[in-house]
């Protein structure tokens, strides 16, 4: 039993019937959150799929953090293949009466996560330049997509101010965070959900000095040029069900 499974009463679904699929670790996470209306967002998702909003507006998330411990279930970790940084830029949208993730992309300095993430998930993974340093509690962070005509970067620092705390369900924390389950299309067109559990998010106050990013503006969505709100989360052990297709 995966240890992700030790608490399951905070889901607002019912865990899938079906085996899980894959397992992984999410560390030194940060969230970058900014308010953008939902109008400019439409275009970035299919008609089925809803932007969500939390008081009259929608969030976009850039999310740099590293992972660990990727791989298919049973398989043991690899080295140089369970492990990497990653940077995903995110939306929050529903479908059926079921919030969830849409990732517009994500970059990672792993070619064979690039590879089977957008072979097995469908995903719209990049390979890119990453680097990601902890000096005490202070996370230096990099990223440059390759082979790309547009300029696709981020590069900051971060760190936690206070200890971890759970979001409390109705708070703009929880809404930002608490979901369990991504949606994306496969080459088809279908419309496709795959499932996640994890206990609930740990998250502290943060700081961070963003030097650099247009991970955003790269897919024409308008940052406001107010500072972000920022989270920082240590670890996380998730596990992964493989995507279904959804009833057109």
């Amino acid at each position: 039993m995966h240890s992700a499974f030790q608490r399951t009463d905070h889901r607002p679904w019912p865990l899938p019937h079906k085996r899980w699929s894959w397992r992984q670790s999410w560390c030194d996470l940060l969230f970058a959150h900014w308010p953008v209306p939902a109008e400019s967002l439409s275009m970035l998702v299919p008609d089925a799929v809803r932007i969500q909003e939390f008081d009259g507006t929608s969030w976009v998330g850039v999310v740099p953090f590293r992972m660990e411990g990727v791989m298919m279930r049973p398989l043991p970790d690899m080295p140089g293949v369970s492990a990497f940084a990653e940077l995903n830029l995110r939306l929050y949208v529903e479908v059926d009466g079921k919030p969830g993730v849409w990732f517009v992309s994500l970059d990672a300095e792993n070619r064979l996560a690039v590879w089977g993430a957008r072979r097995l998930f469908h995903l719209p993974y990049f390979h890119a330049a990453m680097s990601a340093s902890r000096a005490g509690d202070c996370i230096e962070y990099s990223s440059e997509r390759l082979g790309c005509d547009v300029p696709v970067t981020f590069r900051g620092r971060y760190r936690p101010t206070a200890d971890p705390c759970y979001p409390k369900p109705g708070t703009l924390e929880h809404f930002l965070t608490e979901r369990y389950c991504l949606y994306t299309c496969d080459r088809s067109g279908n419309l496709l959900r795959a499932d996640v559990h994890h206990h609930p998010w740990p998250l502290q106050p943060a700081a961070a000095q963003i030097r650099e990013n247009t991970v955003a503006s790269s897919q024409g969505i308008p940052l406001p040029t107010t500072p972000p709100l920022v989270h920082f989360s240590k670890r996380l052990d998730v596990v992964v069900w493989s995507p279904q297709v959804l009833p057109a």
